[in-house]
């Protein structure tokens, strides 16, 4: 949807819970109704009119464009050249994770050796990318959706691989509250997708219980890596006792 097209939905969507109608617009315009209904059905007005109109609704011209902004679908996953920006730079790819973490700049300057400038310029660079709306007081609204998940083979999860994967399973997983555990069998191909529906249901209860448990003190939280993986795969060691088909 062009920024046009969305602009005038708002618009549609803001008259609407007014409830004005094209007649009563048009008679505070001093046009014609006809006029209105054609300005809107073609997506064409300018400036001046959009802000008439505005008027007429009382609101601001920033009011509306935060509308606007709302009311756009949330990113599902970010694009190529988003995910390349992002992960160029160290630093904002530590601000683009605590973002998608939603923890506030209070959270970040007390976790990180990072200056609240310095985070209000990736803030800021975030919000030219798109991932997320950066608000007064150095707030911000995130543009993902929940069910957000870095490219499979994109520039992030590739990053991820060469320098976080062999650190992260390092570990002993014996600690309080870690598990590992490595399932193998064979299953319908069909039941393959119901799996892959529960698994992500599992990672988005954590992320609920991510920002559920914000509110509590920071001496009863720890912080926890959740990877979840599935694929249809057979360990190299084995591969050469397979017998050929």
């Amino acid at each position: 949807m062009s920024t046009t097209q969305a602009l005038v939905d708002e618009l549609k969507r803001q008259l609407k819970a007014s409830g004005l109608t094209y007649a009563r617009l048009a008679g505070q315009l001093g046009l014609a109704e006809s006029s209105v209904k054609r300005m809107f059905s073609r997506g064409e007005m300018t400036l001046a009119r959009v802000d008439a109109i505005c008027r007429v609704l009382k609101i601001d011209f920033a009011e509306l464009a935060r509308g606007v902004a709302d009311a756009q679908p949330p990113l599902r996953e970010l694009t190529l050249e988003q995910e390349r920006a992002v992960v160029a730079d160290r630093q904002l790819l530590l601000v683009a994770i605590c973002c998608l973490s939603q923890w506030t700049v209070e959270q970040m300057l007390a976790s990180y050796r990072l200056t609240e400038a310095a985070i209000v310029r990736a803030l800021a660079q975030l919000d030219r990318l798109g991932i997320v709306e950066l608000r007064p007081m150095n707030r911000y609204r995130l543009k993902v959706a929940k069910t957000f998940r870095w490219r499979p083979h994109g520039p992030v999860m590739n990053f991820f691989r060469e320098h976080a994967l062999q650190d992260y399973f390092a570990g002993g997983f014996d600690g309080e509250g870690e598990l590992l555990m490595l399932v193998h069998g064979e299953i319908g191909r069909s039941l393959a997708a119901l799996f892959n529906e529960r698994l992500q249901r599992l990672a988005q209860d954590f992320a609920q219980q991510h920002l559920a448990d914000q509110r509590l003190p920071d001496a009863q939280k720890r912080p926890y890596s959740l990877v979840i993986g599935m694929r249809s795969w057979l360990f190299a060691a084995f591969r050469d006792f397979q017998k050929r088909a």
